[in-house]
C-alpha cells in the first residue's frame, strides 16, 4: 500500500510539473505575441507618419513652386506695387519653411497680414 501511495504521489507531482510547465509556456508565448503585435503596430504608426510627412512635404514643395511661378508672372504682368505685395507672403512662406514659425503662431496667422495687403493691392489694380 505504501508503494502504491508513493507511485500516486510521483504521478501527481509529474502531472503537476507538466501542467505548471504548460502554463508557463503559454504565458511566455502569450507575452511574446503581445510584444510582437505592439512592435508591429508601432512600426505601422511610424511608416504612416513618414508617409504623411512625405506627402505634406511634396505638397509644400509644389505650393512653393506655384508661388514662385506666380511671383514671376505678377512681376511681368502687373504694376510693381502688386508684385511687391504678392512677393511678401511668398517670402514669409519661404522663411517659415526654412526657419519655422514664431512660438504660438499658426501658418495662417503668420501669412495673413501680407496676404491681405496683396489682395487689397490686386483689387485696386483690377477695379
Amino acid at each position: 500500500m505504501i508503494g502504491m501511495a508513493g507511485q500516486v504521489w510521483v504521478s501527481l507531482i509529474s502531472v503537476g510539473g507538466v501542467v505548471l510547465g504548460g502554463v508557463l509556456s503559454y504565458l511566455v508565448q502569450h507575452r511574446t505575441q503581445q510584444s510582437a503585435e505592439r512592435a508591429e503596430q508601432q512600426r505601422r504608426r511610424i511608416a504612416l507618419s513618414e508617409t504623411r510627412r512625405a506627402e505634406r512635404l511634396a505638397l509644400l514643395e509644389r505650393f512653393i513652386e506655384v508661388s514662385a511661378e506666380a511671383d514671376r508672372l505678377l512681376r511681368i504682368q502687373f504694376p510693381l506695387p502688386v508684385h511687391d505685395a504678392a512677393h511678401a507672403p511668398f517670402l514669409d512662406l519661404n522663411r517659415t519653411v526654412w526657419h519655422g514659425l514664431p512660438d504660438g503662431e499658426s501658418v495662417r496667422d503668420h501669412l495673413e497680414d501680407n496676404r491681405s495687403v496683396f489682395l487689397d493691392a490686386a483689387r485696386e489694380v483690377m477695379g
